[in-house]
């Protein structure tokens, strides 16, 4: 019993140690970033209605989420997705604003879903909504953030691909066929699977500049110089105003300087029917799925009562965590460093007060009294293990100092030391 209470349930782990501090490191650097582009941090509930999360407003099956009861009955969910979330706190505290709003957060997502087997059911996710905002700038604004963020969390080749859901909508508005042969195409063009495209376009009668674009579609993907070439395939006038939408947001990437960072993929159709125009996703080595998110969702927030444009992205922590390990890339844990205070039990005054002191100077210290059952050596190895930068041993006034960073050990008097403080 004691052996299974011990283990996590599926999909979940314990976060610890060295592990646990690289995790912290990084989510304030990405916090930092957030703050540096003025967002404001808000937080919302782990667990809400289940309405909040149907599928009018989520991306998530309701057989993928995690739900329960409370006393009156009402189904809740542990939170799937955080944008909604986010959604319904700013209809409900920021309804009657109508200037540029950006908010961002840091928090827990929980999927129970049978495709992720073997993956984390709960993940945590840190990002930002843009709301009230419907221009290039702030479809830019988000991109470059995630651009920002990878930079500061130590990634050094990575890539965002940008889509427009607004281009695929046209042609797929315009097609006049069943709900389930659009759903084959979509799942052809999601898939990049040419040849099934081409079999299934040979057995239908549509125009042939949609069927010319349909066949194209694996070939929509590249840089700058592929617009041109998406746009000479149809004379649709709403793909023309998605393809303009995405030149004037690479024309804005480019006064940041980070154009190099991205490439353009108009077969990014996944979850089409909740974006309303750009989508983009960042990649990099070692997870094998994207590991940040984002697009334009300008319908979202009417379905709480707020008709306000929304642009927002996430990234996935653990995701990026997993990709920084497997590529070799140091955390620096410089600001964790701290120092354990051993002393005799006989005097606790003394270390109390020396502690006190060095804390007040900005140094991190953890007081133990020592124990006669445990031996000195045990301490040192236990301190070494901890990741402690210095011990300091106190003991009839005198301190000994091991200084683990610079491999030293030094003894002083009490006072003599509280001096170099």
């Amino acid at each position: 019993m004691i052996e299974k209470l011990l283990h996590t349930p599926e999909g979940v782990r314990d976060i610890y140690d060295t592990d646990c501090k690289k995790k912290d490191c990084i989510q304030k650097r990405l916090s930092r970033i957030m703050e540096l582009f003025g967002y404001q941090n808000i937080e919302t509930p782990a667990f809400e209605y289940f309405d909040v999360f149907n599928t009018d407003t989520g991306t998530v099956a309701s057989t993928e989420m995690y739900k329960f009861f409370d006393r009156e009955n009402n189904t809740l969910v542990l939170r799937p997705d955080m944008t909604p979330s986010i959604a319904r706190s700013a209809a409900k505290y920021y309804s009657d604003c109508a200037l540029p709003l950006r908010l961002s957060y840091l928090g827990n997502t929980y999927l129970n879903s049978a495709r992720f087997q073997g993956k984390l059911k709960e993940k945590t996710e840190i990002g930002a909504e843009h709301y009230n905002e419907d221009t290039p700038e702030a479809d830019a604004e988000g991109i470059v953030m995630m651009i920002e963020c990878f930079i500061a969390a130590g990634l050094k080749d990575f890539r965002i691909d940008i889509g427009q859901v607004d281009f695929y909508k046209a042609i797929m508005d315009d097609l006049e066929v069943s709900p389930d042969i659009k759903e084959k195409i979509h799942g052809y063009v999601m898939n990049k699977n040419a040849l099934g495209m081409e079999n299934l376009l040979e057995e239908l009668t549509i125009p042939e500049e949609t069927s010319r674009v349909l066949l194209a579609y694996n070939d929509l993907f590249g840089g700058i110089a592929m617009l041109d070439e998406a746009e000479r395939l149809t004379s649709d006038s709403r793909c023309h105003q998605a393809l303009d939408r995405l030149r004037d947001v690479y024309r804005v990437l480019e006064l940041y300087g980070y154009e190099s960072y991205v490439s353009f993929d108009l077969g990014m159709v996944n979850h089409f029917d909740s974006y309303t125009g750009i989508i983009f996703r960042g990649y990099t080595f070692g997870t094998g799925d994207a590991i940040g998110k984002g697009g334009r969702y300008d319908n979202l927030l009417a379905k709480f009562g707020m008709d306000a444009p929304a642009i927002g992205f996430t990234i996935l922590v653990d995701d990026l965590m997993m990709a920084l390990s497997r590529q070799n890339i140091p955390v620096s844990l410089k600001s964790y460093a701290f120092t354990v205070l051993v002393y005799e039990q006989t005097d606790p005054a003394e270390a109390i007060s020396l502690a006190m002191e060095l804390r007040n100077a900005g140094i991190k210290v953890q007081l133990i009294a020592r124990s006669t059952k445990i031996q000195e050596e045990e301490y040192r190895e236990y301190v070494r293990n901890q990741g402690a930068q210095m011990l300091i041993w106190l003991a009839d006034r005198k301190v000994t100092i091991h200084d683990y960073q610079n491999g030293t050990v030094r003894i002083k008097e009490l006072e003599e030391f509280r001096r170099e403080f």
